[in-house]
């Protein structure tokens, strides 16, 4: 009996419907959200100190918001976005950036050569990919076996969904938590969830990556600190509390700096 030859696994498209809306403009979307974005930043920079790359690829990284710290590290930078939208935005953001190659690319299908990319960061992503194994098989196959990727987690595990659990008597999900509201989840909509940084550890793993580092980022994400708190004094606060809660996964946004293991 003949046997069938295997079929070759798709990539998975994702949609960036939402990203590509003229009623959602991304950049603006950061207007009063400095303390995040320098908190980002902030983490970044130490998981990266002393390292200098060949080219760094910023995966769906919109408009090009952290390209230009990525400049700092790299020879090249490449933004790898699937919103076309995003990436006009990102012509006129970066217009004093030349440098930075723009491509209209999907995450699980970047079209790079294998092992060609020492650097990858892929911030605010996670929370749109219920199920990012295709994305992290593609991340294993154009990072580089020196390469260096760091990833964020939207944490469903942070502190204050642990205290709810454990007052409920409850144990946390180990599979995504989609946290949009019964009134905003319409079919075809992107999706938007929170991860168990425990469980993405082990798709990782799956993938053939394994976590090196990790840090508790954006620890104290409130509107109504913001209000009160100075950014400096904030962020002074952060840098302290990244490395020091980060096995606790304190904080709503988890960084994982991940190798080829």
């Amino acid at each position: 009996m003949k046997q069938e030859t295997p079929k070759k696994h798709a990539k998975t498209i994702r949609k960036a419907d939402q990203y590509n809306d003229p009623n959602h403009n991304y950049l603006k979307y950061w207007d009063g959200r400095d303390y995040e974005h320098a908190a980002e930043e902030m983490a970044i920079k130490r998981l990266l100190a002393g390292k200098k790359f060949r080219h760094a690829v910023d995966v769906g990284g919109g408009y090009g918001r952290l390209c230009v710290l990525l400049e700092d590290y790299a020879d090249k930078v490449t933004l790898a976005e699937p919103s076309q939208q995003q990436l006009d935005i990102a012509k006129d953001f970066l217009k004093d950036h030349p440098e930075v190659d723009r491509q209209l690319l999907q995450a699980a299908d970047l079209k790079f050569k294998d092992g060609s990319i020492d650097l990858m960061t892929v911030i605010r992503v996670l929370h749109h990919l219920p199920d990012p194994s295709d994305e992290f098989a593609e991340f294993a196959r154009v990072l580089a076996d020196d390469g260096y990727a760091i990833i964020e987690v939207a944490n469903y595990s942070h502190a204050r969904n642990r205290l709810k659990h454990a007052l409920k008597g409850k144990k946390l999900p180990t599979q995504p938590v989609d946290i949009r509201s019964a009134k905003n989840k319409k079919d075809g909509e992107i999706p938007f969830v929170n991860h168990n940084p425990d469980t993405v550890i082990k798709q990782l793993a799956h993938a053939g990556l394994k976590v090196e580092r990790i840090l508790s980022v954006s620890n104290l994400r409130s509107p109504a600190l913001k209000k009160v708190v100075p950014r400096r004094v904030m962020l002074a606060i952060e840098g302290v509390l990244q490395p020091t809660l980060a096995n606790s996964y304190f904080g709503p946004s988890v960084f994982f700096l991940v190798k080829k293991g």
